[in-house]
């Protein structure tokens, strides 16, 4: 029973294989998305997810949910609504009068803001949903019903002036919603490390999200903790001071592109994933390409992702995994 519980499990619609390559480059790394592939993740109530969330939404809201003054997100969320409502009927609908109901939740977000509790939740005293939506302001009820139905966080990008003007994001990866809304895309991408391919390729990257056409990209770190919002004010001074490589945590992002209709703009999905990195490992030969793209990385690299400190360590612990017959990798797992 033990050993089926603890049973490594691949990482949420993250592809390791494509993701993780030696020699390691900060780089846009687009490719297209495979036909019917999904691009949003319904949650089922409870879930870890979901708890990350509704605690951000109910206790920092002003952290997670952003917007420039004066921008319109009306489009952008009609297309994201419209979106999860194709992909996965059985979790989300909009009716003809623009009511966004949660399915699985129970609760429903009318086009004025208007909260509605349609039976008792299923998870907790069953009234949590409806109890964090309603003291947002009406503007932010919706997406934040969105952002509690799905996992993954949003964004508006915009093709025309390369902004991001608008920001849900509840669980992002070490930066603050509020300091990035606005801004440029090379604004943004200013003080990643190694920046100069990003930065070269921040036109067509926005051109390419607006297109019409689906694009998904993939994000990975190592790191010391397992939480899933890692926005910088809730973060420990020191990294890795209660964390011993072999204790580590394997956090990864699938990021996809949903097209606008009839804007130069599209909406920006983040699905953020942790899990223990030993689980993560399931064979040598995962273990070796987690080792050779660390070992590539750059000085300044290591210290932007938090793993100059570390590198050491990390890199002979990743030797002896990769060294491992895979049924002993897979029985340590």
């Amino acid at each position: 029973m033990l050993r089926a519980r603890n049973r490594p499990r691949t990482v949420t619609a993250f592809d390791f294989d494509a993701a993780v390559q030696a020699p390691f480059r900060m780089q846009p790394g687009m490719r297209r998305l495979a036909a019917g592939s999904p691009q949003l993740t319904p949650l089922s109530p409870g879930s870890r997810h979901q708890r990350e969330k509704l605690a951000v939404l109910s206790a920092f809201w002003p952290q997670a949910l952003v917007a420039a003054p004066g921008f319109d997100a009306g489009p952008a969320l009609a297309a994201a609504a419209a979106h999860a409502a194709a992909e996965h009927p059985e979790a989300w609908t909009v009716d003809a009068n623009g009511r966004w109901h949660a399915r699985q939740l129970a609760t429903a977000v009318r086009a004025d803001g208007h909260v509605e509790q349609l039976e008792a939740g299923r998870f907790g005293l069953g009234d949590e949903v409806a109890r964090c939506l309603r003291p947002l302001p009406a503007a932010w009820r919706g997406p934040a019903l969105l952002a509690l139905a799905f996992a993954e966080d949003l964004a508006v990008v915009n093709a025309a002036d390369g902004r991001i003007p608008w920001i849900a994001a509840c669980l992002p990866s070490h930066w603050a919603p509020a300091e990035k809304v606005g801004r440029a895309f090379a604004e943004v991408h200013a003080p990643v490390a190694d920046n100069a391919l990003l930065l070269q390729a921040g036109a067509a990257l926005m051109r390419l999200a607006s297109s019409g056409e689906r694009w998904e990209r993939f994000v990975w770190n190592v790191t010391d903790q397992p939480r899933l919002n890692a926005h910088p004010a809730h973060q420990a001074p020191e990294r890795w001071a209660q964390t011993a490589v072999p204790q580590a945590w394997f956090r990864s992002e699938r990021q996809t592109f949903i097209p606008v209709p009839g804007q130069a703009q599209a909406v920006f999905t983040i699905l953020v994933d942790v899990q223990p990195l030993v689980a993560v490992l399931d064979s040598p030969a995962r273990a070796q390409a987690l080792h050779d793209a660390i070992a590539s990385m750059s000085p300044a690299v290591l210290a932007y992702r938090g793993l100059a400190d570390v590198r050491e360590p990390l890199l002979l612990w990743l030797q002896a995994h990769a060294a491992r017959p895979a049924a002993a990798a897979r029985s340590a797992a």
